[in-house]
């Protein structure tokens, strides 16, 4: 597919395309976002396109498998939360142990021999307090892998100093 044609296809179809996404999701920015998603992998793959539809079908079901994919990986990251919440309990928490000055050397040097990468996101997130949307960034990584390297770290220093309690 030539830029002119895809411009016009772009031209025909996007408010189509947008108001199909802006029905799904009831939010504009989001529709936009994913009718910009749908044109780029529409233009990528046209020589898939054999012609048994419409090409405004053919578009929709992109735009329809996109938001579907987003919503899955939304929803995704909202368990890891929920799971994360109910794993560890506030009294516990490793965040209001580290406020604890005699509690925060120990727990310093429980960090320390933490092995990589769970160090490094332990140490972004509570003591430099980066979002996990920032830390997948610096790994380069999706921002549930950095969920759930954080949450298996705090797992494994609650751990530690469950068992340095009972030595």
């Amino acid at each position: 597919m030539n830029d002119s044609d895809f411009n016009e296809i772009y031209a025909l179809y996007f408010q189509d395309v947008y108001k199909f996404l802006l029905a799904l999701c009831h939010d504009e920015e989001l529709a936009e976002e994913l009718t910009q998603d749908t044109f780029f992998k529409a233009m990528k793959n046209y020589e898939s396109f054999r012609g048994d539809c419409k090409i405004s079908t053919w578009l929709c079901q992109i735009a329809k498998h996109s938001f579907f994919l987003y919503d899955k990986r939304r929803k995704r990251n909202v368990d890891l939360d929920a799971v994360s919440n109910e794993l560890v309990d506030d009294t516990n928490s490793i965040e209001i142990l580290l406020g604890q000055k005699e509690k925060a050397f120990e727990i310093h040097k429980l960090l320390h021999y933490l092995p990589e990468p769970f160090k490094e996101v332990f140490s972004l997130r509570v003591l430099g307090e980066l979002s996990f949307r920032d830390i997948a960034k610096l790994f380069d990584k999706t921002e549930s892998w950095a969920r759930v390297t954080f949450h298996r770290a705090k797992l494994k220093l609650i751990e530690q100093i469950k068992e340095e309690e009972y030595d």
